[in-house]
């Protein structure tokens, strides 16, 4: 089991960024994948990208697509999530999760094992 800790979430104006970071303790495996998460008031929680430790392309949902890019430094075992051209519509508590080996990149909450606190991500217009 990995503990997994957010930070970088705070309150910007729409066309604005942000950086989330989400630091991973314990075991990984190159295999595994790592995700961001959101969800917001009243709504599910949603996939917003996703990455494994090793090779793999980040997949990222249409609604973030060419603004949000996710990276990881496997040498600290950090993942982070770079956000531009946020809109209000961004709005939400953002998670990050980590699931066990698979080829391909998990959708679904259920496809994660382990989940952060979560950070608050507020976008004004």
């Amino acid at each position: 089991q990995v503990q997994l800790v957010e930070s970088g979430g705070g309150s910007v104006q729409a066309g604005g960024s942000l950086r989330l970071s989400c630091k991973v303790s314990g075991p990984i495996s190159g295999g595994a994948f790592m995700a961001w998460f959101r969800q917001a008031p009243g709504k599910e929680r949603e996939f917003v990208s996703a990455l494994r430790w090793t090779g793999y392309s980040p997949d990222y949902a249409d609604s973030v697509k060419g603004r949000f890019i996710m990276t990881r430094d496997n040498n600290v075992q950090t993942v982070y999530l770079q956000m531009d051209s946020l809109t209000p519509e961004d709005t939400a508590v953002y998670y990050c999760a980590s699931g066990l080996p698979r080829l391909r990149a998990g959708t679904l909450p259920t496809d994660y094992t382990d989940w952060g606190q979560g950070t608050q991500v507020t976008v004004s217009s």
